[in-house]
């Protein structure tokens, strides 16, 4: 059987903001052609050129809005939009489910940090550092749970609907482009769950913590609170401002 050597199927692609950094450098920046197979979807090619589908937002097919499943057709163009910060797409069909409520987060095993300070904040994130690819997808497809990882190849996996690529390598900024990007200056509860296992701490009375704690703490401070989880015991000692002042900066409220 012979194919039809006739037969090409030509798009334009154009990617924007961030989404660049994902494309090889000749393709940045600007629109270009792409050769594609016959009935490919719109997603598929997105991925195949590198880009997560999870950091896409808006898709755009001759400037009209197009899901994931659209199947490309020779001569069309294709605008490819990031996750946007500050612009509202109420009337523009979604391409994935929305989270409900506050947003909770998986973290793959290179981002222990960023877990941790995500709990600081009061962020329910999970984080082992012996999770491998396959264990985070699945965790996040059963709780629907945001990925957060700097591994393009985890996000393309198909299991995962939310995800976030940071593209910070810093901790701090790290947290600052998450907070960011799901706008949760507002839903900040800090020192609400523990460092170590992310379970929800409350408050204990003094006197049930007394052989828990240094003496020098005990004596000195009156608040304490216990994970509801693995038990560990925390107060409000001198670290606590430094640790404010830390999250501050992160949220960007820090004044100068």
């Amino acid at each position: 059987m012979f194919r039809d050597a006739g037969v090409v199927v030509i798009v334009n692609f154009r990617f924007y903001s961030v989404l660049n950094n994902f494309l090889a450098p000749w393709l940045r920046q600007r629109g270009f052609d792409q050769r594609c197979a016959q009935d490919a979807s719109v997603k598929h090619m997105i991925e195949a050129l590198g880009v997560p589908h999870t950091e896409v937002e808006l898709i755009l097919v001759d400037g009209r809005p197009a899901g994931f499943g659209h199947r490309l057709v020779h001569g069309e163009r294709v605008s490819v939009f990031p996750a946007f910060a500050e612009f509202e797409l109420d009337d523009v069909p979604p391409l994935r489910p929305p989270l409900q409520g506050r947003p909770r987060f998986i973290a793959d095993a290179h981002l222990g940090q960023l877990a941790r300070q995500l709990r600081m904040l009061g962020f329910d994130a999970l984080y082992r550092n012996d999770y491998s690819d396959a264990e985070v997808a699945r965790i996040a497809a059963e709780e629907g749970r945001v990925v957060l990882t700097r591994d393009r190849d985890l996000l393309i996996r198909k299991e995962i609907v939310h995800g976030c690529y940071l593209h910070a390598i810093d901790g701090d900024e790290q947290v600052a482009e998450v907070i960011s990007r799901y706008r949760l200056q507002q839903a900040v509860r800090a020192f609400s769950r523990c460092l170590t296992c992310n379970g929800e701490l409350r408050s204990v009375p003094k006197a049930e913590v007394e052989d828990r704690v240094p003496p020098h703490s005990h004596a000195h401070y009156e608040r304490f609170f216990e994970c509801s989880d693995c038990a560990q015991v925390y107060w409000e000692g001198s670290h606590v401002q430094r640790m404010r002042v830390r999250m501050a900066r992160m949220l960007g409220t820090r004044d100068e």
